[in-house]
Formats: C-alpha cells, structure tokens, sequence
C-alpha cells in the first residue's frame, strides 16, 4: 500500500474513533437516564441496571456509527484542507478519484459493522434485552423491590418488604401504601407470595392488616379489618410489546413474514449501512473548504443531512407498517436518491452544490 494511502486511511481512522467515542459517551449518558426513569418508575428492576445499559447501547449502534463516520470523515478533510496538504495532494496528481482507495479501505470495514450491527448484533440485543424485562415481569422484581427499602410502585404509593426470596415470589414483611382518590389504603402482612390467574399477576397477602382512610384525615373516618388471605392483582405493564413484536424479532424470522410491520422493520435495519455509504461519500466534498474558511457550518450541514436522512428513513417506515407506502417500494425511494448523491458529490468533488447555487 502507498505511504499517501496508509497516511490519510490513518487519519480517517483517528477521525472516526474520536468522534465515536464522543458521541458513545453522550448516548451512553442519553440510555443511563432513560434506564434510570425507568427504574424509578417501577418499570425496571435495579439488578438489570448494566446489563440492560450494555443491550441498549448496542442496539443503538446502527444509529450512532453513520454520524460518527459523517463527522470524522468531515473532521479530517477539513483538517487536511485547513493545513494545505490537501492542496499538495491535488498538485501532485492526487485527486478526489485517486482518494478514492484510502476512503474506502475505512468506509468499507465501517459499513459492514454498521451492517452487521443494523442486521444482526442490534435486533439480538434488543431481543435479549426485551426478554429479560419479559422475566422480571413474572415476579415482584418488576416493582423494583428489595429487600429492606421503600420503592415507589408502577401504579403509584410505596411498597416495602423485608425478605425476599431468590425468585421473586414469595416475601415476608410487607407494608403496602396505596392512594386512591381522597381515600388511603395500607396493607401490612407477614408473608405474602406472587402467582398468576389467567395471565394476571395477583399478590396475596397473608395474616396481616388493612387500613382505609381519608388522605388529609380530616374527618375519622377510618376502616380497619384484620385478615388471613388479602388479594390484590398488581397492574398489567405498561408496555404489551412481546418478543413476536418485528421489532424483537431476529433478522431471518422478518425474512419469512410478508407483514407490513414486519416489511417495515426489515427495511429499517437495511437502511443505516446504506445510509452511511451515502454519508462517507459526501463528506470528502462536504468537507472541502479553503484554510481560513470556517469549518462549522460544513459540520452542522452535515448533521442536518444526517437529521434529514433519519428523519426520512423513521417516516419512511411508519408509513410501511401503516401500509401507506406498498411494501416493494420500502425505503429505497429514499436510499438510491442518497446513493446516487452521494456518488454525484463525490465524482464532482462538490461541484454540483456550487453549480446549483449560481444557476
């Protein structure tokens, strides 16, 4: 390989990485606080709290590794055109056609990961992910509980426990506070355990107390009963997605289903490595500029292709799954446009947008 293509193919790689990682720390910060809220509200047990951070972050992959690809490529020719080696490259014969071969020996391997993410690493992710919410949802773990701490419930009020068995579904000590109105309602019990009639979770509660009242207990109006067997049916999640929802479906099962959800799905996960073929070869026109011209307004019409392009491609297969668009068509009304851009772009090394605004 030529010295001149091993050096610039190391400063797209050193771009890429860099703007990567940025962008792998503030989705991280972006997936924590989503996961957090979850937790918070019930929805989420705090056991699951690296793994399902992990699970999400990859399924985020096929999202984020387009922009980091966008901007580093834009990064680095800005950088080489800022310091005038871009211009010796041209002097001596190296033109955009002849930076054709370091740009793809990046582009390449990025796409296939993009790929391989989009098709196959993500949606597992996203299934394994989903399914151990699924597990949780089976015992008390959903709630949020453990052992010797109040936690808010999905449904509202406060629950505490002090022992908890491994699985979830059976505890002892249990305090139960619950508003409903103008009325207050407090369960105590010993014990308690967890089963399901007919698909619905119910607690039972046993050997304990219940109390009802009125919230600002203004007035005495107070209820008081002792019992051996209290039932009370927790509340259904908030989320009926399944693992034979398209979206939690692996790539070869979507294969087989003519569904439009699940032909929108598909195309979903085919548009990102697309998408991020058409955004590298934009970058290296896109990032053309003269060594005192600014390079910010370059990047934010970068990231407003890149908006554009996910705004599209998220439109896109709303209207498959809605049967709006027929399910042939898919999203390559959007996907060849982009290519064929991109490709103009980059044969014309920018002159195209130049010669649309003077015309």
């Amino acid at each position: 390989m030529p010295k001149l293509d091993r050096y610039l193919a190391a400063e797209f790689t050193r771009a890429i990485v860099a703007t990567l990682v940025v962008l792998g720390m503030v989705s991280m910060g972006g997936v924590f606080a989503e996961i957090v809220g979850e937790m918070a509200r019930g929805k989420l047990p705090p056991a699951l709290l690296l793994s399902q951070l992990g699970l999400r972050l990859l399924g985020y992959l096929p999202m984020i590794l387009p922009l980091a690809l966008l901007l580093g490529l834009l990064l680095a020719t800005g950088r080489l055109y800022r310091d005038s080696e871009m211009h010796v490259l041209h002097a001596i014969g190296m033109g955009p056609r002849r930076q054709l071969r370091p740009l793809l020996l990046v582009v390449v391997p990025v796409v296939l990961l993009i790929a391989l993410c989009s098709l196959w690493f993500g949606p597992w992710a996203n299934r394994v992910a989903r399914g151990m919410v699924i597990e949780a949802n089976k015992n008390l773990l959903v709630a949020g509980l453990e052992p010797g701490r109040f936690t808010p419930m999905a449904n509202g009020g406060v629950a505490y426990v002090g022992n908890m068995s491994n699985d979830g579904t059976r505890i002892s000590r249990v305090f139960i506070y619950r508003e409903r109105g103008d009325r207050m309602d407090v369960a105590t019990a010993q014990s308690g355990q967890m089963y399901r009639d007919q698909g619905e979770r119910v607690l039972a509660l046993l050997d304990g107390f219940r109390v009802e009242g009125p919230v600002g207990g203004e007035a005495l109006d107070y209820r008081l009963m002792r019992y051996a067997r209290n039932e009370l049916q927790l509340p259904a999640p908030d989320d009926p997605r399944t693992l034979a929802t398209p979206e939690y479906l692996l790539t070869p099962a979507l294969l087989g289903d003519t569904s439009a959800p699940a032909r929108a799905e598909l195309h979903w996960r085919l548009a990102p490595p697309l998408l991020a073929l058409a955004f590298a070869l934009m970058a290296i026109p896109l990032g053309r500029s003269s060594p005192r011209q600014a390079r910010y307004g370059s990047i934010l019409l970068a990231f407003l292709a890149y908006l554009t392009g996910v705004f599209l491609m998220m439109l896109g297969s709303k209207w498959i799954a809605e049967g709006q668009v027929p399910t042939a068509a898919g999203l390559w009304w959007l996907l060849l446009p982009m290519l064929g851009l991109g490709v103009l772009m980059y044969v014309r090394d920018g002159r195209v947008s130049r010669g649309w605004w003077r015309r």
